[in-house]
């Protein structure tokens, strides 16, 4: 019995290489427990997850969210981790929500980042998700409550097409989000080359959907330290004079209120701003 045992286990761990080769033959680098299922057909569910028990020990497989799983070829093993446009589209697909790659992740795409992100950022829609943390894959998840109606592109991986947000995007959430991804100073120098990237159909397109003012206050303040005459700010600043805007500060603060400005953007500027360029 023990040895009809070993060899039906011996037979499965064959099956599921065949079908990690084959997902790979297909520049498929993640696959679902349903999709395990049907291509192990005739496999009893308790020896498919024994063996995948320990694919994923010895790292052939990361177990990403409940029934979902990468595969990590031998040329990615020394990382443990897979770059994130092999699988974001098919997790979110999964998901059943809408995603972008935003913030540090989609400023490394357009070479605006310097130093080498830890995690992945990924914006979605509907409920929060939370933060992944197996090994060396890290991904952090932010809701967009204001889904946007422009701005995220599409682009083609080896994987096929996954979703990024546009240069001006990026920039506007580097902005909202500062507090929550290191500071403002942080992204100074990422800004700082970003927004030689931002065009004018780029701007103009934010602007038709785009409601946080103070961000494109900061955005247009910081678009003219920059260059003093950038065509970005300025259409910027011709949209936000057709509404009412008020003092705000350039790293937002929970005890402190913006005091006198003296710039036509209205931004106070607290902080030193340092960039590393």
């Amino acid at each position: 019995m023990a040895k009809i045992t070993i060899f039906l286990e011996i037979l499965l761990k064959v099956s599921l290489s065949e079908f990690i080769k084959e997902r790979l033959s297909y520049e498929e680098y993640a696959f679902t427990w349903n999709e395990l299922v049907e291509g192990t057909s005739g496999k009893s569910e308790s020896l498919i997850r024994n063996d995948l028990y320990y694919a994923v020990g010895n790292g052939d497989v990361v177990s990403l969210r409940h029934k979902f799983y990468l595969i990590i070829p031998p040329r990615y093993s020394h990382s443990g981790k897979l770059p994130i446009e092999l699988y974001i589209d098919k997790l979110f697909s999964f998901l059943n929500r809408n995603y972008y790659l935003g913030l540090y992740s989609a400023a490394r795409y357009y070479e605006a980042s310097h130093q080498q992100i830890q995690k992945e950022y990924i914006l979605h829609d509907k409920s929060p998700l939370l933060s992944v943390s197996k090994g060396a894959v890290k991904l952090d998840f932010f809701t967009v409550s204001n889904w946007p109606e422009k701005n995220i592109l599409n682009r083609k991986g080896d994987a096929g097409i996954f979703k990024i947000s546009s240069p001006a995007l990026t920039a506007a959430d580097l902005l909202h989000h500062q507090s929550k991804i290191g500071g403002l100073n942080r992204t100074l120098s990422i800004l700082e080359e970003l927004f030689e990237e931002v065009e004018v159909s780029d701007i103009n397109d934010l602007l038709s959907w785009y409601s946080q003012r103070s961000v494109l206050q900061r955005f247009g303040f910081l678009l003219n330290e920059y260059n003093s005459n950038s065509e970005p700010a300025e259409l910027i600043y011709s949209h936000l004079k057709l509404q009412k805007f008020y003092p705000v500060l350039l790293s937002p603060k929970s005890n402190q209120k913006a005091g006198a400005v003296n710039n036509r953007w209205k931004v106070d500027v607290n902080i030193k701003m340092e960039s590393d360029l």
